[in-house]
């Protein structure tokens, strides 16, 4: 038989069983479409990581409180637990720690800010003077408050351009002051516009920064800073600074259990993509048992086709048709209902990350590479699962076949 015959007869013999085929495709359509969605979502993920890190500026250590031991069954509480980090941890690094830009010990804290007869509930950032400079973050109106400043607790802020712009439209808000819980803090700086987070959930100009020393003693009444935010020199410098760091505040600690963790920016990379890779590895698993459902789904109807056609197969062999063109056939009709069932998921897959980005406002990255692999695995399926009743068909007798009621 004619490849453009045997063609022919595969389509007719799956367009006279249109549900069932759907049916039996719908294993590798489920299986294809969770693939592309998956990956297409995994792919979204590690760029919003990759933004994020790149958002905090070049060559970046953090200092976060460790795991401390409380009460006396040694409980130990998790990374970001209660934190026994100072100012003068900060100050330490700065002074004693060789390839670094600048340091910034971090407290937060949100309030309700009101000036101009206006409020607007913000995040309050307690920073040094070098926070600017670390996270590469310009200031086009006024400057960054002073060392002078935090040494004195001084009521002085830098806003961000969306409190400017509820605080203050359509006027210069340097030199003017706002409260905080009370307390006037006079305006000298307003940062450049950044816009949203990389994955879109955080306004990053809906902020309030001030001395450290002024969040801690005039609104938190809190001794101790949640975090150290340090810029090293250069990037081939970050492991030594690393170490340099660890050392010191081990030390500090004067012998006691360390208590603090200090992560780089790719640490921190890649402490989110486990998370996202651990999904989608579990995902991609469910999604290729669904694909080997759907290639036993296809062995099995081209087997009940199998038993259902033995007479045509008869008449065929009888006339002069030959083994291999029977077993073309029917391999060729698994793996057309296969190539559908590859079609339909990619289709599937496509619209389903369409969907979630859409209402969800996840970041996608649908990948050609996977939604070609994906089209070729679901040919390779219907080959696999289709070669022994395509050969178990072939192997039938004429005459035997043709006796076949």
């Amino acid at each position: 038989m004619r490849l453009t015959s045997i063609l022919v007869v595969a389509f007719r013999a799956l367009r006279r069983n249109k549900l069932r085929s759907i049916l039996t495709a719908l294993g590798i359509i489920m299986g294809v479409g969770a693939v592309i969605a998956i990956v297409s979502l995994g792919n979204g993920a590690t760029a919003i990581v990759e933004a994020q890190v790149a958002s905090l500026g070049q060559n970046i250590l953090t200092v976060y409180p460790g795991a401390t031991t409380q009460g006396g069954g040694g409980a130990r509480g998790q990374q970001g637990g209660t934190s026994s980090l100072t100012a003068e941890d900060a100050a330490a690094i700065a002074a004693e720690i060789e390839h670094i830009d600048g340091v910034s010990p971090e407290i937060n804290s949100r309030a309700q800010v009101i000036a101009n007869g206006l409020n607007w509930n913000t995040q309050i950032r307690g920073e040094s003077p070098d926070y600017d400079r670390i996270r590469n973050w310009a200031i086009p109106q006024g400057a960054m408050f002073s060392e002078a400043d935090v040494n004195s607790l001084a009521t002085v802020a830098v806003i961000g351009k969306t409190v400017a712009d509820q605080l203050f439209p359509n006027e210069n808000p340097v030199g003017q002051s706002l409260r905080i819980r009370n307390l006037p803090f006079k305006i000298v700086g307003v940062l450049a516009a950044k816009g949203f987070s990389p994955n879109g959930q955080q306004d990053q100009d809906d902020i309030v920064i001030i001395p450290h020393t002024s969040l801690q003693s005039r609104l938190a009444r809190q001794a101790n800073i949640f975090s150290i935010l340090i810029a090293v020199d250069s990037s081939k410098n970050i492991d030594r600074v690393k170490q340099a760091v660890t050392d010191l505040l081990t030390q500090r600690r004067q012998g006691r259990e360390p208590d603090f963790t200090v992560r780089d920016q790719i640490e921190l990379a890649q402490l989110q993509n486990d998370s996202t890779s651990t999904l989608r590895l579990l995902v991609l698993i469910i999604a290729a048992v669904s694909l080997l459902v759907g290639g036993i789904g296809i062995m099995n109807i081209m087997l009940v086709s199998v038993t259902e056609r033995t007479r045509e197969i008869g008449i065929r062999l009888a006339v002069g048709a030959h083994g291999a063109d029977v077993l073309l056939q029917f391999l060729i009709e698994a793996v057309l209902l296969s190539l559908m069932g590859g079609t339909l998921g990619v289709l599937a897959g496509v619209g389903a990350s369409g969907a979630v980005h859409q209402y969800l406002g996840w970041p996608v990255a649908i990948s050609t590479v996977w939604i070609a692999g994906a089209f070729g695995f679901s040919a390779f399926v219907g080959i696999a699962f289709g070669f022994f009743p395509a050969w178990k068909a072939s192997q039938l007798d004429p005459i035997e076949a043709l006796r076949f009621e």
